[in-house]
């Protein structure tokens, strides 16, 4: 039996009095605490130095920069391979066969009886350059020595010294002599440092090429973003997609999948490639694999797009490089071209870039306009800069709502015919009778003699939800909101689209979040050029741009929120849209309100000045020499017909249907008759302002009297 071992220990603890006995205690003693071995200290050492982060950041780092140097020979090797035979030729032919594009490789395979008959032609040159090359020489040197004495006699002539016969050629055999010199004192270091130069240079092709196993890569370049599209890497991720058709058909294709693919091409900040998908594989299979397709390709989801091209059972893949889409495209030319003007009838409207990086224009001629998308998503900026535009067009007018109200379109007071600001109720009900004043306008100018030209009228309304949605009613008890057959603005608004076009009368509008309630079915199918940023989900799309748009590929509801701002998807005929696709996606140019200010400066330069009202007067009272008077403004004239315009927009009860006849009979009346000027009637300011004083002034007699 082992013995026990026991201490015995005086308590220290501090008695509660001075009597207190000291008590002694029994305590086990511990075991004793055994070392560790050497062999298992060395052990762990070893292991925690092997797997710490820097000994494995430095063997990467030593793997990577070896395989740099020995796979940029195997590089080097290859490219003088391919150099000094055909066998690129040769591989460029089996693409070719690959795909089924015989022409392409009946021209390759031209190109390499070409090349074998140069190296032919250069390889029996060699046979006799040895001779010739030893005539040259022989002749060159007899010629130097010649030229050489020569020069001497011409010296020993001048000098008087027969010596001086031979000092040029003596000259020159000293420098002979120097340059082999120097060769000699070169030559031994540059035999020592002529393999490290060769293995650096080795290195160097190695690396540009990532020439090492993706484990030791970089951090930075081992996640594969930004790794160049080729082939191979597009074929492996349609393969990889999860779809077993299509993994199943270009396992059985013997050349693994390369005739599936149509040429890669630069397309602005991206490559662009159609893929013809094998039988039994549909293409809105791929559509639905966005996400999985970019990961595959080491791109982010919005760096992919997928669109459906003419040809049947094709895709299109647009794939951005890496974090391309980020960056900003740069300002407007609208900022930048302070001579630039704009034409409504011929002329596009610079609005941005597609994603291949060239210019967006749009046509505005007579196309009815729909903008929507999640708030904050740069919609009102994308819709002012076509209306910034098309305001350097000075026959273009403007009537203007904004019912959000804080100022986005302030600049276009003293340009716009009526601008209405604000979110209230009674601001919705003054921009419904603003466009049932456009309707009315449309309606007399529907009436006009055949033949007969209008200048453009721009019937603009933002945030037009608020109006859609908007509760009040009239005295009638006929709504202002809704979509029903007696709602004000909806019945002004599809008048406008089913007649507005032919009589250049166009409705613009600007609107949050699309559903059936804030933007009824029939007034944005009305819309000619349908455009939408960020939004949440695809049935929101397919109500922003149609069934068709988003069939074909159109996902504004794949854009990113705040990321993507100013990007948008437009559907119309008025854009340049590659072939085979319904939609284009658009980077919006960025003008900021200072800037708008400024083109709007301008454009106000080129008019004759614009009285903008910020109101609609109702009643039935009104003062026609004084209500012309009004809408003349500033201008020193103003044309008859752009007198009555403003006059139904002002009051469209009262002046919605005065013709020429009506607005000459008042001036006849008051003194202030319309004469022409440059062949076109007009009225003029002065006159009526002196009708008015004079009337009353008249009036005021006539009182005192």
């Amino acid at each position: 039996m082992s013995e026990n071992v026991v201490h015995l220990h005086k308590r220290t603890d501090p008695p509660t009095d001075d009597t207190a006995p000291t008590v002694l205690t029994v305590v086990p003693d511990a075991p004793p605490v055994r070392p560790v071995p050497l062999w298992v200290r060395s052990g762990r050492a070893l292991k925690t130095a092997a797997t710490h982060e820097k000994t494995k950041a430095t063997m990467r780092a030593a793997a990577r920069h070896s395989l740099y140097t020995f796979n940029g020979s195997r590089i080097v090797a290859r490219r003088t391979w391919d150099g000094r035979t055909g066998s690129r030729y040769e591989r460029m032919i089996r693409a070719a066969e690959a795909a089924g594009n015989l022409e392409a490789a009946e021209e390759w395979e031209e190109r390499l009886q070409r090349f074998r008959a140069a190296r032919h032609h250069r390889r029996m040159d060699l046979l006799h350059s040895p001779v010739e090359a030893a005539k040259g020489v022989a002749v060159g040197a007899g010629m130097s020595v010649g030229v050489l004495v020569a020069l001497g006699v011409v010296m020993a002539i001048n000098t008087g010294h027969v010596a001086d016969v031979v000092t040029p050629l003596s000259a020159t055999i000293d420098f002979i002599a120097l340059l082999i010199r120097i060769v000699q004192v070169v030559w031994g270091p540059a035999l020592t440092i002529g393999p490290f130069l060769a293995l650096l240079a080795l290195w160097s092709v190695g690396r540009k090429q990532q020439a090492a196993p993706n484990w030791a890569l970089p951090a930075n370049v081992r996640n594969g973003e930004g790794e160049p599209i080729t082939p191979s890497i597009v074929v492996k991720a349609l393969r990889d997609l999860g779809v077993p058709a299509l993994r199943n058909a270009i396992k059985e294709m013997g050349d693994a999948g390369a005739s599936m693919l149509g040429p890669i091409t630069i397309a602005g900040c991206g490559v662009e490639v159609d893929v013809t998908l094998p039988s039994g594989v549909s293409t809105n299979e791929v559509q639905n694999k966005r996400r999985k397709l970019a990961e595959n390709l080491t791109r982010h989801e919005h760096e992919v797009f997928i669109t459906i091209p003419t040809a049947a059972r094709t895709v299109r893949l647009w794939i951005a490089d890496s974090g391309a889409l980020d960056e900003p495209i740069g300002p407007s030319p609208l900022v930048t071209d302070d001579t630039m003007t704009a034409d409504y009838a011929k002329g596009k409207a610079p609005w941005g870039q597609d994603l291949r990086g060239d210019a967006a224009a749009l046509s505005l001629y007579q196309r009815h306009l729909l903008i929507t998308g999640l708030s904050n998503q740069g919609k009102t900026v994308a819709l002012r800069s076509l209306a910034l535009w098309l305001s350097l067009d000075k026959s273009v007018q403007f009537l203007m709502g904004d019912l959000k109200g804080v100022g986005d379109w302030a600049m276009f007071d003293g340009l716009a015919t009526t601008l209405i600001q604000g979110p209230t109720d009674e601001h919705v009900i003054q921009v419904t009778e603003m466009v049932e004043g456009a309707v009315d306008e449309m309606n007399r100018r529907i009436q006009a003699p055949p033949g007969t030209v209008f200048p453009p009228l721009i019937v603009l309304v933002d945030e037009a939800q608020v109006a859609f949605m908007c509760p009040a009613k009239d005295e009638d008890k006929r709504p202002y909101g809704g979509s029903k057959a007696n709602s004000r603005y909806f019945m002004a608004v599809r008048k406008i689209h089913n007649q507005g076009r032919a009589v250049n009368v166009l409705m613009w509008q600007g609107t949050q979040d699309p559903t059936n309630e804030n933007l009824p079915k029939l007034v944005r199918e009305g819309a000619h050029t349908r455009a939408s940023l960020a939004l949440g989900t695809e049935s929101q799309a397919r109500m922003a741009l149609g069934d068709k748009a988003v069939d074909g590929g159109a996902a504004p509801n794949l854009l990113r929120p705040g990321l993507d701002r100013g990007t948008l998807v437009v559907a119309s005929d008025g854009i340049t849209i590659p072939a085979g696709q319904s939609s284009i996606t658009v980077r919006t140019h960025y003008i900021d309100d200072d800037a708008a200010a400024a083109i709007t400066d301008r454009a106000k330069a080129m008019r004759d000045g614009v009285t903008t009202l910020h109101a609609i007067e109702r009643g039935d009272e009104h003062d026609p020499l004084a209500d012309i008077a009004a809408v003349v403004g500033d201008a020193p004239r103003v044309r008859t017909k752009d007198v009555l315009a403003r006059l139904a927009t002002r009051n469209a009860d009262a002046y919605g249907g005065w013709s020429f006849i009506d607005l000459k009979r008042v001036l006849d009346d008051a003194g202030a008759e319309p004469y022409k000027s440059d062949g076109v009637m007009v009225v003029a300011r002065d006159r009526v302002a002196r009708a008015l004083a004079n009337r009353d002034t008249e009036g005021s007699a006539s009182a005192d009297g």
